[in-house]
């Protein structure tokens, strides 16, 4: 094995990509889905956006139980368990007819599948198949989202227009259903099973003692004696303040913020989309930039540039596309899941390597809590206000302070001792 040209763990990696990638739909479908479901429907923008709300939120809270689970029994068994859940309630979606449905199903089915995934899925195929390059790896899986975002946003905007909301729900389900078969066939789940080590791991390493214990006191354990570390609480504050800017408030609500400026909706979505393009490019490059410089400084700069583009797009949404516009995508698709590998590397300080992935599942947890505040928050202050404009200002504030709190994490470490 030693002789191959490829090392099976970029083959799992590029496994794990195209997974992502292809389950991405799912979340970009909610965005997509607002004005049809008002129009059909009539309800109000904020009803809709709760079941977003509780999407994002499961989507977070789960994540630290799946890494667990992940660890616990394997990633095959999670992962396709979660795209059948997520398969089933997108599909079952068709069938709604009051506000609640759309809660149970999108909020809690479609979210409790999409958190048993996401970015820890990524996150643990990283740590199990890499010693060198992990920076660079976990960027590009997540940027898997991104790309898969790219795909699936103006051909769902498409489906909406021409074909009615359902079919948009019937698509996630079964783009959702046929990646089953695919991670069940291609998916190897550890170096060790193949007699191998991980991709630049020295001579003497040896793997992970298995733990014994359930996934769920795995999971309460690493919060209990995380939350006594301070630079776990800063990761998951300035986290929570990621997943406000990114996925709850511009990810749900930047196609009604452009509609409500007379954008159309397919141009909107292609908006969204061309974000995600510039997304892989930032991300990838994050994690090449994570394996040679101090995280920290990188945090700083994603968040206050995002803070800087957030308080200059309520005064660049036109009907149509303005070059101002281009280049708001084109800077805030760089720095969009940037702030990920570094994180991701910040976590290991926390308990140690061995618990980096269940830490980082707690982290994201405040990522997705501060997605459900946008997700619903936004939605309230466009009822009450009329725009979006006050949510984007709050959102660019918080992301400056943000920059400045994670200069605070491991104070007087060297980027030489984050590593160890």
């Amino acid at each position: 094995m030693a002789t191959k040209k490829i090392h099976p763990g970029w083959i799992a990696a590029a496994v794990t990509f195209f997974t992502l990638m292809a389950t991405a739909g799912f979340r970009s479908a909610p965005s997509v889905l607002i004005v049809p479901l008002e129009e059909a429907f009539g309800w109000s923008r904020s009803q809709i956006s709760a079941a977003v709300a509780i999407n994002v939120l499961l989507f977070g809270l789960v994540a630290p139980f799946a890494a667990a689970l992940m660890e616990r029994f394997t990633v095959r068994k999670v992962v396709m368990s979660a795209l059948a859940v997520v398969a089933i309630s997108s599909s079952s979606t068709i069938l709604i007819s009051q506000p609640w449905h759309l809660w149970a199903l999108w909020g809690i089915g479609v979210g409790v599948g999409a958190g048993s995934m996401a970015l820890v899925f990524a996150a643990t195929i990283a740590n199990r198949w890499f010693v060198q390059r992990k920076g660079i790896v976990v960027g590009a899986l997540t940027a898997a989202t991104a790309t898969g975002q790219l795909i699936f946003l103006p051909l769902l905007s498409h489906f909406a227009i021409t074909y009615g909301w359902k079919s948009v729900s019937i698509t996630v389900g079964v783009a959702s259903a046929a990646v089953i078969p695919f991670i069940y066939f291609f998916l190897k789940e550890k170096p060790e099973a193949l007699g191998i080590t991980p991709y630049g791991a020295p001579d003497n390493w040896q793997p992970p003692v298995q733990s014994d214990e359930s996934a769920g006191f795995i999971a309460i354990d690493t919060l209990r004696k995380s939350a006594k570390d301070h630079n776990f609480l800063i990761l998951f504050f300035t986290f929570f303040v990621c997943g406000l800017s990114t996925n709850g408030l511009i990810g749900t609500h930047f196609i009604p913020a452009a509609h409500d400026h007379g954008m159309q909706t397919t141009v909107a979505a292609s908006l969204l989309a061309l974000v995600g393009v510039f997304d892989v490019i930032g991300t990838i490059f994050s994690g090449y930039l994570t394996d040679k410089y101090d995280p920290r400084k990188l945090l700083f700069f994603y968040y206050g540039l995002r803070g800087l583009s957030l308080f200059l797009l309520p005064s660049i949404l036109f009907s149509t596309v303005h070059p101002s516009t281009l280049v708001f995508v084109i800077f805030y698709g760089l720095d969009w899941v940037a702030t990920v590998p570094p994180t991701l590397m910040l976590c290991r300080i926390v308990l140690g390597p061995a618990r980096s992935t269940v830490v980082y599942g707690w982290v994201f947890v405040g990522h997705q809590v501060g997605a459900s505040v946008a997700a619903i928050g936004a939605a309230v202050l466009r009822v009450k206000l009329g725009d979006y404009a006050l949510s984007f200002y709050i959102s660019a504030a918080m992301c400056i302070v943000s920059g400045f709190a994670v200069l605070q994490i491991a104070k007087g470490k060297t980027t030489a001792e984050l590593r160890e």
